[in-house]
């Protein structure tokens, strides 16, 4: 807003407290205050849901593909043959044979359900997911026969194992004998342990070559799924309907909508809820902004009738007054920006912090799913946070501003 010079000299001397003006001063710094942890708890709070659902889709995804093509039963037969096809399908990037199972597995006489992952040994080379994670070990010693395997971070701390340990994986569906069922245990050395991020991957997976799996699992040259990537995850649907349609007598497709469709639609609802609570702080604000400019226009009766006696116009007084109003909600933003973003980037910290003085774990992983708090802000939320707080403050302004043009100055000095 472009204001004339002596309207700019009005507008820094009502900004500024004046003698025995201290009490309207006080009312817009708690307006200046609301605005700014308004626009610092939506940026902070949308940015760490963003992440959140963010890092969920990575690495669930990336674990478990955009989609799945799983055979009835749980097994595909001819699976190099579904696997040609998938891979031919147009739209589908990558297509990686997998076979999967919840068993047992024991270390230093602890005891922990485990799911088994067997992949081919190029597929767990060249996975991003896991390739990325690895704490300990090379995923390179893991090849067919070797007898080497990987361990989730949170699995091995549960069994004590490192690298080097000889774990024991046992199969309760095992060899019939005359004296009943016998399960299959065989000893597997940890070579690597990886850290997905996720935590109910990391106290789980165990991943092995698809041959030791299959002897494990004594399923013969079977496989239980194809993890499919696509170009696009939110077409994935789109793009493996025909593949859908020529499976349908030998498998299921099932997109990530499906099998994750009830958390991330949990993630989304609490994503708009918390944006529609956190603006409340901003709109209190602007109510702030009103009673505080409603005190100024009337400490400033006198002066605003003088200065229409002067020649000023009413638009002038508008002016003056909705800048006054507007530059305490853009101060506001740009300060409630800078603190959202400050306490972003040392979330890490706070979090140990304030743990530290309430004596518990505000991220639990076992209960929030991911390690760490992640973050990742949204240029396009953030901007709309930035036009809402702005335009509530605008409003605000609004009526002490036309309460302030509409002063008629011959009643004001009728008594002077």
């Amino acid at each position: 807003m472009i204001l004339r010079p002596y309207e700019r000299a009005i507008f820094k001397r009502y900004l500024l407290p004046q003698r025995g003006e201290g009490f309207i001063f006080v009312a817009a710094m708690f307006s200046f205050i609301a605005v700014t942890l308004g626009v610092a708890a939506l940026v902070i709070v949308m940015s760490v849901v963003n992440g959140v659902r963010g890092e969920l889709f990575d690495k669930i995804v990336g674990l478990n593909g955009h989609a799945v093509v799983q055979g009835f039963g749980g097994r595909i037969d001819d699976w190099r043959d579904v696997l040609k096809e998938v891979k031919a399908t147009p739209g589908v990037t990558e297509a990686t044979p997998i076979i999967e199972q919840p068993l047992l597995t024991t270390f230093g006489g602890r005891v922990e359900a485990v799911i088994v992952r067997g992949m081919l040994v190029p597929d767990i080379r060249t996975n991003q997911t896991l390739r990325g994670e690895v704490m300990q070990g090379r995923l390179e010693t893991l090849t067919d026969g070797s007898g080497n395997v990987a361990l989730g971070s949170e699995l091995a701390k549960n069994l004590g194992a490192s690298v080097g340990s000889q774990i024991t994986i046992i199969n309760p569906a095992g060899r019939s004998t005359p004296f009943g069922t016998v399960p299959r245990e065989i000893s597997y050395r940890v070579t690597a342990i990886f850290e997905i991020g996720v935590y109910d991957f990391d106290k789980a997976y165990i991943v092995m070559p698809m041959a030791d799996a299959q002897l494990l699992l004594l399923t013969g040259d079977q496989i239980g799924m194809i993890k499919v990537q696509t170009e696009d995850a939110d077409r994935v649907g789109e793009i493996l309907a025909p593949l859908a349609e020529r499976l349908a007598s030998q498998a299921v497709v099932a997109d990530w909508r499906s099998t994750n469709s009830s958390l991330f639609e949990a993630l989304e609802v609490e994503r708009v809820a918390l944006f529609v609570i956190l603006s409340l702080i901003i709109l209190v604000a602007a109510f702030n902004i009103v009673s505080s400019l409603i005190m100024l226009v009337r400490a400033k009766t006198r002066d605003i009738a003088i200065i229409r006696t002067m020649g000023a116009p009413r638009d002038s007084v508008l002016r003056i007054f909705v800048a006054i109003g507007v530059s305490i909600g853009v101060g506001g933003t740009l300060v409630g920006l800078i603190l959202g973003f400050t306490a972003l980037y040392f979330r890490k910290g706070i979090l140990t912090g304030v743990g530290y003085l309430s004596g518990q774990n505000l991220w639990d992983p076992s209960v929030r799913f991911l390690t760490e708090l992640p973050s990742k802000p949204n240029p396009v939320e953030i901007g709309v946070v930035v036009a809402m707080t702005i335009l509530f403050s605008f409003l605000a302004t609004l009526y002490p501003a036309l309460k302030a043009a509409n002063t008629d100055p011959v009643q004001v000095l009728r008594y002077e």
